[in-house]
């Protein structure tokens, strides 16, 4: 695929980013657009490389030779076609997947791999500009009604595979907007949000209707949902952050992230909130306990607020720069990673652990004792276990704390309770093989039944979840999975051959 020497002649690059001070003046994207060009030269990296691992490696099962070759050859159409046949949102995991896909790249057995995702985001956004990107509408309708709770990324990828049956498809959402967490837990410098609501504007043309303010179980029973629906699809996510119930926690200025990030994307869209609502940290001191993407995302934020100084801490050592050996390839690579967040200022720190947190007269945060941690591997067990390192205790001025520690499970009270669905071992929502969980007609998908993941892992479960939907309302469906797109036939796979792969 692509240029059987352009791995040989084009180097790995990404798009530029825009200059730090700029960017961190306004919340508009960070990352400048390629070039026809610069994509066309990062698709001709793309080996023949007989057994594409990028596509195993992407739980989308995404047809990455396929769509790079297309992109190489300057025919963006027949490749926003082949991305869309498996992905239905490519303009978001363009700009917010970590790709895993990478990392299996044979290229980076001992190189850098194709810049994957980058070449995703390029397709997708030419594909919009020309507008190749339309509503399909089913042909046929079944005169099915299903219900999805939760517009997530799996609760929208399931709800436009469904209506592509020819369902009629409600989807329900709690809060105001569309999206979940696209909408509400990501800056909009990594996603804006007129990338949502372009999406949502072409589902409802395909006859989706889309509720929001309505809380499944408090606005709507629970039977009456049942009694409504011949089907539903709970895609509510993973809501229960971990906590952190140390001396202090109650003090002001300590915060889950997910109430500062999701305060400040209803402040762009013009939501006010009264002084003792708010949470500013404009020349304040900040510490972000979690190394992952919402502790990087709350960073970003931060910084844009104006925070006078912005520590990320993270109790786990700090990641290699190269793989090691018990994480080959194609694995995803766990080494240490810089996100446009952290390119843009603050500190962090590995193996720290929160003792307490301690605040002044009036209640209010004022400064974090901590200690060193090592991890030390049970030669009996083989589990690391964490020691405090006599002696190495220090504290740290801090005005604010955001805890993003990541997610526990999905709320039980309410729907779910009155439902009476399973749980498994774990507090997610318990599903069979198809997706269907204990009760007849209610199937589970995303977050709420795999666990936190990312946004790749819940369109993938929603397409799944559609297809296990479509089968139970139909006997049969002939909608895609994963696995159809294991290994398609390249020799059909020319220039003008259109879309062999319907969606």
């Amino acid at each position: 695929m692509g240029k059987v020497t352009g791995f040989m002649e084009a180097s790995r690059r990404i798009p530029s980013r825009r200059d730090k001070t700029a960017r961190t003046g306004d919340w508009q994207e960070v990352y400048l657009e390629w070039g026809d060009g610069d994509a066309r030269r990062q698709a001709s990296r793309c080996m023949d490389c007989g057994v594409p691992f990028c596509n195993s490696g992407c739980p989308l099962g995404n047809l990455i030779p396929e769509f790079n070759d297309f992109l190489y050859h300057g025919d963006w159409e027949e490749a926003i076609e082949h991305l869309h046949a498996t992905n239905n949102f490519p303009e978001f995991t363009g700009r917010i997947c970590p790709a895993p896909c990478e990392s299996s790249c044979t290229l980076a057995i001992n190189s850098e791999p194709v810049t994957i995702e980058m070449i995703e985001k390029a397709i997708a956004d030419r594909g919009w500009r020309e507008g190749w990107i339309k509503p399909e509408p089913a042909e046929i309708k079944t005169g099915k009604t299903v219900a999805v709770v939760g517009s997530g990324p799996a609760g929208l990828a399931a709800a436009q595979q469904l209506a592509r049956a020819g369902h009629a498809v409600t989807v329900f959402e709690r809060n105001e907007y569309i999206g979940g967490l696209l909408s509400l837990g990501i800056p909009e410098f990594k996603l804006e949000k007129r990338f949502i609501e372009r999406r949502v504007e072409q589902m409802r043309a395909e006859g989706i209707e889309f509720l929001v303010n309505i809380d499944v179980g408090v606005d709507i029973a629970h039977d009456e949902l049942l009694d409504d629906f011949e089907a539903v699809c709970l895609s509510g996510g993973s809501t229960v952050p971990r906590d952190l119930p140390i001396e202090g926690r109650d003090l002001k200025g300590v915060h889950f992230a997910m109430e500062f990030l999701t305060q400040q994307n209803r402040k762009l869209r013009g939501r006010e909130f009264s002084p003792e609502e708010t949470i500013d940290v404009n020349g304040k001191n900040v510490v972000i306990i979690g190394g992952g993407d919402t502790g990087a995302d709350c960073l970003g934020t931060a910084h844009r607020q104006g925070a006078a100084n912005i520590i990320q801490m993270e109790i786990m050592p700090r990641p290699s720069e190269t793989r090691i050996d018990t994480n080959p390839w194609p694995q995803w690579a766990t080494i240490f990673r810089t996100s446009s967040a952290h390119e843009e200022g603050g500190d962090r720190d590995f193996n720290v652990t929160t003792k307490r947190f301690v605040g002044d007269d009036e209640g209010n945060l004022k400064l974090l004792e901590c200690a060193r941690v090592e991890w030390v591997k049970d030669e009996e067990t083989g589990r690391f276990e964490m020691n405090e390192v006599p002696g190495s205790e220090f504290t740290i001025e801090a005005e604010a704390v955001f805890l993003a520690m990541g997610f526990m499970q999905p709320q039980h009270d309410g729907l779910l309770d009155d439902l009476g669905v399973e749980y498994d071992p774990r507090g997610n929502v318990a599903a069979d093989g198809t997706l269907k969980t204990n009760l007849e007609k209610v199937f589970a998908c995303g977050d709420m039944q795999r666990g936190q993941s990312l946004v790749v892992h819940a369109i993938a479960s929603g397409r799944r979840c559609a297809r296990q939907i479509d089968i139970f309302l139909m006997g049969s469906s002939r909608l895609p999975t994963v696995s159809d797109y294991a290994r398609p036939p390249v020799m059909a796979l020319t220039p003008g051959s259109g879309n062999q792969y319907r969606r």
